[in-house]
């Protein structure tokens, strides 16, 4: 994978699944992802969003610490769910990350148990996460990025109010957005909860 300074081990693990170039999303993004900008980024639909996604997460939280959740990716729905949930085991073959996945067909006291126990990466839709953090009181200011996947389709099922809200309850954070189309609500909650957002908007190939 053709990208600058990416760690060893998430290398190793991406050329054993066949990813040895990186695409243009992959290569326009990830010096500012690292860096922890703000970003919404615009891709055509099967372009590797959530792939995207995945190897920038690896990329910087490279280990685990403490026991606090430290990054929260919302997504459309369990399939949407259950799919990131296999690349970060397949990408994250060589790091210690605890993951899980929440979805709305889940049992919430169990998955409430798993997050109390620790954990680095939380992935779900945001009715459920919404409801779990807000009845089991867990802090979600140790939260270092702050991810919304299909950020336009989200929108449009007017998930908005629910992020606004999640996002409001973590001070500082890298907050990125992921869509199919920079559509209006995307620009508008861009500039509400981000600070001098990039935005990147790749053709379609």
């Amino acid at each position: 994978m053709n990208l600058k300074k990416i760690n060893p081990n998430l290398q190793k693990a991406l050329i054993e699944n066949g990813l040895t170039e990186a695409n243009e999303m992959q290569q326009e993004t990830f010096s500012t992802i690292k860096s922890g900008a703000d970003a919404v980024i615009q891709s055509p639909g099967g372009s590797g969003k959530s792939s995207t996604i995945v190897i920038n997460v690896l990329q910087r939280m490279e280990k685990s610490v403490g026991e606090s959740t430290r990054v929260l990716i919302m997504v459309e729905n369990k399939e949407k769910v259950l799919e990131m949930e296999e690349l970060f085991l397949k990408f994250g073959t060589y790091h210690d990350l605890s993951i899980l996945g929440v979805h709305d067909k889940g049992d919430i006291d169990y998955d409430k148990n798993v997050i109390s126990m620790g954990l680095d990466v939380l992935i779900g839709t945001p009715n459920k996460i919404n409801a779990m953090f807000s009845s089991a009181g867990f802090n979600i200011n140790t939260i270092k990025m702050f991810i919304v996947d299909d950020a336009d389709v989200l929108f449009r099922n007017r998930m908005d109010a629910v992020i606004l809200r999640l996002s409001s309850s973590v001070e500082k954070t890298q907050r990125l957005f992921f869509c199919s189309q920079i559509t209006e609500r995307v620009e508008v909650l861009a500039e509400k909860i981000m600070i001098e957002p990039l935005f990147f908007e790749m053709e379609e190939e």
